[in-house]
């Protein structure tokens, strides 16, 4: 049985853990909402150009194909693009996306890949069982993201499969759906074609394309790979804050939940000492009588 000062040292360390991870849950609830609004407000431009990329393949017919992003390349090994955390105490976030890469290569016996990876939980979990890693993208750290690291991510990732050492893409990712929904994603950024095919719609007959559809094709499927790269980042970034959130409010109520449970062994526990204090006052006073 502990002793009152052990219950009391334990009893004021969860309360400096509970202010902890509840000045931590403050942070991240913070940050959510800055991410989630960044999030939420790239969505729109994303789905148009989407949307757009979609329409002009569709007036260009079979000549897409024709284009090295819009077939599959000439290799044998494919591109992952891990998106993690850089720090954890972020609940089942980290595991779960790389829960999905996992039963990814077990359904693809045989394919070798190689790594981008963003995120330090990432990085370390691939370096440890010896998978090869390309790059680790840290500058800027995830946190600091922008659009110009997502259009470097692009432009590495067009290198690398217009290389001709791999056959597609892949995008590891969590997409954000609400504050209590996160779901680990897996797209395919390249080949092109694969990713668009549902989104091909005939273009308007009195539309007029300046300087022709081609050029304006050609121009816009860049920008279309760094933006499909930014939101799967921003969404990762606010999945992970909405995660980290939760993680740490119910660290903070099962902490006070310790804390309440400890207040009333401890009360109990002075009590009876003071019993058993009167109980010896009351003992010797018989006997000197």
């Amino acid at each position: 049985m502990a002793s009152i000062r052990d219950l009391r040292n334990r009893i004021k360390s969860v309360g400096s853990i509970r202010q902890i991870t509840r000045a931590m849950e403050m942070v991240a609830t913070t940050k959510l909402r800055r991410f989630q609004d960044k999030a939420v407000a790239s969505r729109p431009y994303a789905q148009e150009i989407a949307g757009l990329v979609g329409r002009l393949a569709a007036a260009l017919g079979d000549d897409v194909s024709d284009r090295p992003l819009f077939r599959p390349g000439a290799g044998t090994r494919v591109a992952v693009l891990l998106v993690t955390s850089d720090r954890g105490l972020c609940g089942a976030y980290n595991s779960n996306i790389l829960r999905l890469l996992e039963q990814w290569r077990q359904s693809n016996p045989g394919v070798e890949a190689d790594f981008w990876v963003y995120g330090r939980k990432g990085y370390q979990y691939l370096q440890r069982r010896s998978r090869p890693i390309e790059r680790f993208l840290v500058d800027p750290v995830l946190e600091q993201v922008d659009y110009r690291a997502a259009a470097r991510t692009s432009r590495y990732l067009v290198e690398a499969f217009t290389s001709g050492k791999y056959a597609k893409v892949l995008v590891f990712y969590t997409a954000f759906e609400s504050v209590v929904r996160y779901v680990p994603t897996e797209v395919q950024l390249l080949p092109v074609a694969s990713t668009i095919g549902a989104e091909k719609t005939a273009m308007a007959a009195d539309a007029l394309l300046e300087p022709d559809a081609a050029t304006i094709f050609d121009r816009i499927v860049p920008r279309y790979l760094e933006t499909r790269i930014y939101n799967a980042l921003l969404e990762s970034l606010t999945s992970e804050y909405a995660s980290r959130r939760v993680s740490m409010k119910n660290a903070t109520d099962a902490a006070k939940d310790i804390g309440n449970l400890l207040k009333k062994i401890y009360n109990r526990k002075r009590q009876e000492n003071i019993t058993k204090e009167l109980l010896d006052i009351v003992g010797g006073a018989e006997a000197v009588k």
